[in-house]
């Protein structure tokens, strides 16, 4: 086949969505986030190992999701000036040192210390490992960032399950038998890292040739409405992975394992709400779903508080799906940036916790998504890119 016959066939495949890639990067995000759900998972077990007060798990979890969201910009622009494609084995190679380091730290500033380890493999494999989705894609946005979302949920909801029938039973250092499945992602990522490199920068550079540059205040405008929407979404689910165990142990006199349980099924739900996210915001639009689900939880969140331990079962279970909805939209209306925003929460919610006790938490955050009505002002760039190919 001659030279001018082959082109339109390369630049087709170019364009189709490499669906392999995609599974192989929701995969390894599965396997990324499973081992960093490990740490909340333990946190009634270190608790009690420890001595720990409401403050310092706050800061634990303000450790992980602050050094998750300080590296993050860092590593976003320094791909967008010289992409890295094996970056992505990096990440998951700080996470494996951090897990080895949960699993037999000694003291209180070892685990802060492994915190900031699984972190920094957060910073370094969510921006990269994203952006491949996006590559992928073949144009299908919506879709590639709900594949790719629903296997870090369906990795973070398994943490709770991995704690209560692994890791509670043996003790913390059997977090150490997880280091295989980092090794499996690393091996996985070297590879997404060979097309990365082969295919993945020329579809970079073909998608950045057809952008349309949006007007600058609506850019600095839906920056800051995105940020409010992202910080009442990571707060109120850090209050969620952070202490709605302690909350079922202390309010409903819950096992340590049946606690777990129930925040298995929240987790669960969100996988769920994050795959339907995706493909409804190409549809409709992604500022519609983002308000619809941030704003819609409301009636549960401020019901959650005041419910028997039944209904709390019930009542997280579309606090889950509706929350975790908005996700691929925010991802794709603006890249890179919903990362980190619950670790300020976290740690104040720490000190509530202490001083006014662990209930208070779901009164205070039941009310955070009233931000949602803030999407409002969310310029509207599914109709914008309906016009322009009209």
């Amino acid at each position: 086949m001659n030279d001018a016959a082959y082109a339109p066939t390369a630049a087709r495949k170019a364009g189709e969505t490499a669906l392999g890639i995609l599974v192989a990067i929701s995969f390894c995000h599965l396997l990324n986030d499973m081992l960093q759900s490990l740490l909340p998972a333990l946190y009634p077990m270190i608790k009690s190992s420890y001595g720990l007060s409401f403050a310092q798990i706050g800061l634990l979890t303000f450790t992980f999701q602050f050094t998750a969201s300080l590296l993050q910009p860092l590593v976003g622009a320094l791909a967008d000036k010289s992409p890295r494609p094996y970056s992505l084995a990096i990440g998951m190679g700080f996470t494996l040192a951090g897990l080895l380091l949960l699993a037999f730290a000694a003291s209180y500033t070892l685990l802060l210390a492994a915190a900031a380890l699984i972190g920094t493999g957060s910073s370094v494999f969510h921006p990269e490992s994203s952006r491949v989705a996006r590559m992928a894609s073949g144009g299908k946005h919506g879709l590639a960032q709900s594949l790719f979302q629903v296997g870090g949920n369906l990795g973070t909801s398994a943490g709770p399950l991995l704690a209560a029938f692994i890791v509670l039973p043996h003790g913390q250092s059997s977090v150490a038998w997880f280091s295989g499945a980092a090794l499996l992602g690393m091996f996985l990522l070297v590879n997404v890292g060979h097309w990365y490199k082969a295919h993945g920068i020329t579809r970079l550079a073909r998608a950045g040739t057809v952008r349309h540059a949006a007007p600058r205040h609506h850019v600095a405008l839906a920056l800051v409405v995105l940020l409010m929407l992202v910080f009442s979404k990571y707060v109120y689910l850090a209050s969620i992975n952070s202490y709605y165990t302690f909350y079922l142990i202390e309010h409903f006199h819950l096992s340590v394992r049946s606690s777990q349980l129930h925040l298995f099924v929240f987790l669960a739900s969100a996988a769920i709400g994050g795959m339907v996210g995706g493909p409804l915001g190409d549809r409709l639009g992604s500022k519609y779903i983002i308000w619809a689900s941030i704003l819609g939880v409301l009636p549960f969140t401020l019901l959650l508080p005041h419910a028997n331990l039944f209904w709390t079962g019930v009542l997280t279970v579309p606090i889950g799906l509706i929350l975790a909805s908005a996700f691929p939209a925010i991802v794709v209306y603006a890249q890179d940036l919903a990362f980190g925003m619950g670790s300020v929460g976290a740690a104040v919610l720490g000190k509530v916790a202490d001083h006014l006790g662990v209930d208070a938490i779901y009164q205070i955050c039941a009310f955070l998504p009233l931000i949602g009505l803030l999407a409002a002002f969310l310029p509207d760039l599914h109709k914008s890119h309906a016009a322009r190919t009209a």
